[in-house]
């Protein structure tokens, strides 16, 4: 052009630097400016908006800034497009308050803001969880007579639903029809997630009727969300029939849909339907880590370690790589399957695959070694995690601790506590039960009270468990009048207790020969709520054994068992004693105990 002697215009540049842009060479459409404005060209609006909008979608965002700045200085007035352009790449860049601050420079000028600038403030804020200031956006807009748009909406919708705010989303979405805003998809996807979510799946089926109804077609996203709600409901035939509907209405199940499906009847045990439809998806290539995993996980849970294992080494074959998830759930049931050697071995070749052990592979470990009595082994790991950079967990601490009261070594557990604690973990209601109990059933009841005192200090009110705990530990050392004071104190406190409680004050009655008083505790149970279990009538009945009221015992035995308990071996075996192996008693324990075995 300039060969020819033909001077370019403004017109020419714009054009240029845009289709620049559009290549995505964006270096160069600046360089393009550049020259322009050197030529004593002077951009007008519309190349300030080709080129500051070119420099934002490629996050140069300063850049543009100070564009914006020296706009001014040339006599150009920046518009709503402008700004709306440089906002946008602000909030994308999670910068809103630099955004929320451009917004009112702009305004302060006389610019109105249009719906695309209010669209890209409201999905920022949401995106940080500021609901709030996103449904006073939005009135804003209402207020300078700026429509809200179905994109508005659908993002205060998504937000609202995330945040488990469902009734607030569907009242937005009331809203939304009232000003005659169509919702598509993506508005219904929200809420039907939302509700699935908040556990309302009635609705968000109802909500499905209506979307059809409006002529707006399900996603496979859609659907999903319904199958996957169903199926981990264990609802897996409604979980089918929705599968159908899809399939009728044209839309593929995808590897979601079918993943979802399997896990379904992972989880009812339905594990042969789980491996028929896993193997369908491997013929069709779609089976992924997330199949493989499910299918792994379900083997575990009905003890088919062998086939998981199977499945494992068959991931290799596939290409596929065993992710932590992988390891974890295979770990986990070779600890379950009591193959504790085989986990060991699983760990090191995650190590050796580069799948970094986390906190939670640890814990997995701790636990699963602690379960096999194999304590040492657990405590080596623990060592190794702060070698490694990693920081013990609540969970993990607890998990040591408890495993060391079981091995009988309580000063470790203790030290583990006090260790726990000097790093910054603050002990939660499970551990605080854990040592208690751990330290009371070791005889330590003045360490076990001070450790109440010091959980009620960091505002953690003890449970049940603790309650049932500290009384055995009184039983247990001799102190009976404690534990009955500490037993009415819960009515005091407005508390009822629970069987477990009944049970170790009834436990201490008896064993100091208070057999009035253990009777008295059982028969007021069932006044107050508390209903008598198995273990509860062993106690009392093994009490009145030991003190050789066998017509109170018997009583209690025909009671135990018409309500379909059964007699543990303890009060078999007093039983057997009391009565020569002779009596009908003994033989309807007898016959209640082995048909209880056979149900199990």
């Amino acid at each position: 052009m300039l060969k020819l002697g033909l001077e370019p215009d403004v017109v020419t540049f714009t054009t240029l630097i845009n289709g620049l842009c559009i290549e995505s060479k964006i270096d160069k459409a600046v360089e393009f400016f550049d020259d322009m404005v050197a030529r004593g060209y002077q951009p007008d609006v519309y190349t300030y908006n080709t080129i500051i909008n070119g420099i934002c979608k490629f996050g140069k965002t300063n850049v543009a800034i100070g564009l914006l700045k020296g706009m001014a200085d040339r006599g150009c007035e920046p518009d709503v497009v402008t700004y709306g352009a440089i906002i946008d790449a602000l909030c994308k860049d999670e910068l809103v308050g630099e955004a929320l601050e451009l917004f009112s420079q702009m305004r302060n000028k006389g610019i109105s803001p249009n719906v695309v600038t209010y669209n890209s403030l409201i999905h920022s804020v949401c995106k940080l969880g500021q609901k709030n200031q996103a449904l006073a956006l939005m009135n804003e807009m209402v207020e300078q007579n700026i429509s809200p748009d179905v994109y508005t909406f659908n993002v205060l919708i998504d937000a609202l639903c995330k945040d488990g705010m469902v009734s607030e989303a569907q009242n937005t979405f009331n809203v939304m029809i009232q000003r005659g805003v169509e919702p598509d998809v993506v508005t219904y996807n929200s809420l039907i997630d939302g509700l699935c979510i908040s556990d309302q799946l009635k609705e968000a089926l109802a909500l499905l009727k209506e979307m059809v109804g409006r002529n707006i077609s399900p996603s496979v996203f859609t659907f999903n969300i319904l199958i996957d709600t169903l199926c981990k409901k264990g609802l897996v035939s409604n979980a089918e029939n929705i599968i159908k509907i899809m399939i009728q209405r044209g839309v593929e199940p995808d590897v979601v849909t079918y993943n979802s499906s399997m896990d379904g009847y992972c989880l009812c045990n339905q594990i042969d339907k789980a491996r028929k439809l896993f193997d369908l998806m491997v013929t069709n290539e779609i089976a992924d880590i997330f199949s493989y995993n499910i299918l792994i996980n379900g083997y575990c849970k009905c003890k088919m370690i062998d086939d998981a294992e199977e499945l494992f080494d068959e991931m290799s074959h596939k290409g596929l790589v065993p992710n932590v998830v992988t390891y974890h759930t295979l770990i986990k049931g070779m600890f379950q399957a009591g193959r504790p050697q085989n986990a060991k071995e699983l760990f090191k070749d995650m190590c050796s695959h580069g799948c970094l052990p986390d906190n939670c592979c640890y814990s997995i470990l701790i636990n699963g070694y602690c379960k096999c009595k194999m304590i040492d082994d657990a405590e080596e790991l623990f060592d190794e995690m702060s070698h490694k950079g990693l920081v013990p967990n609540v969970a993990t601490y607890h998990t040591l601790i408890k495993g060391m009261f079981q091995a009988g070594r309580p000063q470790n557990a203790k030290e583990l506590f006090k260790d726990m604690c000097s790093h910054g973990q603050q002990p939660d209601i499970v551990t605080f039960s854990t040592m208690i109990d751990g330290l009371c059933r070791q005889g330590n009841l003045d360490e076990a009270l001070t450790l109440l005192k010091a959980m009620e200090k960091s505002q953690l009110k003890p449970n049940f468990m603790i309650y049932s705990s500290l009384i055995n530990g009184m039983c247990k050392v001799g102190k009976i009048n404690d534990a009955k004071e500490l037993f009415c104190s819960l009515f005091e406190i407005g508390l009822q207790p629970d069987v477990c409680v009944y049970n170790a004050i009834m436990k201490g009655l008896c064993q100091q020969g208070l057999m009035d008083e253990a009777y008295k505790l059982f028969k007021d149970m069932e006044k107050v709520g508390c209903l008598p279990n198995n273990c509860c009538y062993n106690i009392i009945i093994q009490g009145f054994l030991k003190h050789e009221d066998l017509p109170k015992a018997s009583e209690l035995i025909n009671e135990m068992v018409d309500k379909g308990f059964f007699a543990d071996d303890a009060t078999t075996e007093l039983v057997v004693h009391l009565s020569q192996n002779n009596d009908l008693i003994l033989s309807k324990l007898r016959n209640r105990s082995e048909a209880s075995k056979a149900v199990q």
